[in-house]
């Protein structure tokens, strides 16, 4: 079975409040980063103004889609709202349980088959475990028959193209914004997995092919934007 070596390190820093060792992550475009674990334990008055702005429009029953350690999600608790923290880490499950998350659904997002959610959130790029852009037409496709009639869709994410010049390396033959990961921690390697980060125009485009109205928010310095979405009406 494949380490969670991710989970590992969240469950460490957890106990110990700090890590000896540093979670790294690998990318397909070759750089190795130090992953700061911290940045997953953030409360409210660290979370930037796009993820404020996000949480501020949530409405009714929300799905935090890959939840972490559940910051999110023990935001929009202590709001009173009704939300379900998904996340298919068990370690990380297990933290959010411990940190006072009331209602953990330890999942794939791929398969969870039911749900009426106004609102299905996915901050911190959460909406990267697409993949690919045809795993990202899946996920809208899917999304749809998790939200309620006026369910809505918020997210962020960038435009990463600046990589390929900074790297100075050759462009791939697929999608720009479709990256290969892979974390490291206490020299063990985690499983790869696939990661999406996609550009407005490439966005705006799939979104009205699949029946989605898509509305771009709020863009930060750092190529982030946010945007709200919702399935056309018939």
């Amino acid at each position: 079975m494949e380490r969670d070596v991710y989970g590992e390190a969240l469950y460490d820093f957890h106990i110990l409040g700090d890590l000896k060792d540093t979670l790294l992550l690998h990318s397909s475009y070759g750089d190795i980063e130090e992953m700061p674990i911290e940045v997953f334990y953030r409360d409210a008055e660290d979370f930037p103004e796009l993820e404020h702005i996000a949480l501020a429009l949530c409405d009714g029953h929300v799905l935090d889609v890959g939840a972490g350690v559940g910051s999110h999600a023990l935001y929009l608790q202590d709001k009173g709202f009704q939300v379900d923290a998904l996340e298919i880490s068990e370690s990380a499950c297990s933290i959010m349980k411990q940190r006072g998350v009331r209602h953990i659904i330890q999942h794939d997002f791929f398969t969870l088959q039911e749900g009426n959610y106004d609102t299905l959130l996915f901050l911190m790029n959460g909406i990267g475990l697409a993949g690919t852009i045809v795993g990202l037409r899946e996920l809208l496709r899917h999304s749809k028959k998790l939200l309620s009639d006026k369910g809505q869709l918020l997210f962020d994410s960038s435009d990463i193209s600046y990589l390929y010049d900074e790297y100075r390396i050759p462009k791939p033959e697929h999608y720009l914004g479709e990256i290969r990961f892979q974390y490291e921690y206490k020299g063990i390697l985690g499983k790869p997995f696939h990661w999406l980060y996609i550009d407005q125009q490439e966005l705006i485009k799939i979104a009205h092919e699949e029946d989605w109205v898509v509305q771009i928010l709020f863009e930060d310095d750092n190529d982030q934007y946010l945007v709200r979405m919702e399935p056309r009406k018939q």
